[in-house]
């Protein structure tokens, strides 16, 4: 499937947007097409989306032209997680297994990736963040569960979750990736509340396990002009720098977090209380 380039938006640009503005702008709806590659590289901190859902048989990872290589990962790092059913992907001459919420980490350099499912009828659902890497890390993998476990938030805040870290400064290494899973617990809607911005960095997020007849109100903005996005399951908000990034759904749900830039501190955002978004 082509690819479209997400161009930049600058912050003073979003109050005059519609509300198709700002999908067309910062979401992507179908990333996750059965039997499809679907790839959509951006300008924010040269992140790149990928999406793979192998069902009438495997899919290689193929590079697209704005990125201008021999090889998708020439001279980039792909963080991978799966959100479907179990499948695998071989990359590099070894072949990785990859349950439900597994988290793949294929570095700079890594060739012949494929992406396969154990069955079509309950296909693997690849989800990829990729970005430009300046350094070589080795492929690893973070089978569900395994990785840094945060217990953040409270039952009387709504917001109870469990953040797993897994491609981080002290779980597996990359060049500039920073990756993991978040799931609110039962009856828990808000998913990172205070919101925050990283001004030196780019986040994705991408929503998974949202019931059909449910959707995340996801916002985003600057702080002092903060504007909403009704977000389905299987669909990713891209939040430049700029950007906050929080979000309350109509039932609980999961997302996989994925960031890219300056630098890897987790911790190294800028909180914004509710009481002072507009």
């Amino acid at each position: 499937m082509p690819s479209t380039m997400r161009g930049p938006v600058a912050a003073d640009q979003v109050p005059g947007f519609s509300q198709q503005d700002l999908r067309d702008r910062f979401l992507i709806e179908d990333l996750l097409v059965a039997g499809r590659q679907v790839t959509v590289p951006t300008h924010y901190d040269r992140v790149v989306a990928v999406g793979v859902v192998p069902t009438d048989g495997d899919i290689e990872l193929t590079p697209v032209p704005e990125i201008r290589s021999e090889h998708f990962l020439e001279h980039r790092e792909i963080g991978i997680v799966n959100v479907g059913g179990p499948g695998s992907i071989r990359a590099g001459g070894e072949t990785y297994p990859m349950e439900r919420e597994a988290v793949l980490y294929l570095g700079r350099g890594t060739r012949d990736v494929v992406f396969a499912s154990d069955s079509a009828g309950d296909p693997a659902k690849y989800y990829g963040f990729s970005a430009p890497a300046h350094t070589e890390h080795p492929s690893r993998l973070g089978r569900p569960g395994e990785g840094t476990v945060r217990e953040l938030g409270d039952q009387s805040t709504s917001n109870r979750r469990s953040l797993r870290q897994v491609v981080h400064e002290d779980g597996i290494r990359s060049c500039q990736i920073v990756m993991g899973v978040t799931r609110l617990h039962p009856g828990n809607m808000w998913n990172t509340m205070p919101a925050h911005t990283h001004e030196r960095r780019t986040e994705f997020y991408l929503y998974f396990d949202v019931p059909e007849d449910a959707r995340v109100l996801h916002l985003m903005g600057e702080p002092s002009e903060s504007r909403h996005l009704l977000v389905a399951a299987e669909q990713v908000v891209m939040s430049p720098s700029w950007s906050i990034h929080s979000g309350v759904g109509s039932q609980a749900y999961a997302f996989v977090w994925a960031m890219a830039g300056e630098n890897q501190s987790f911790d190294d955002m800028d909180s914004v209380p509710i009481t002072e978004l507009t």
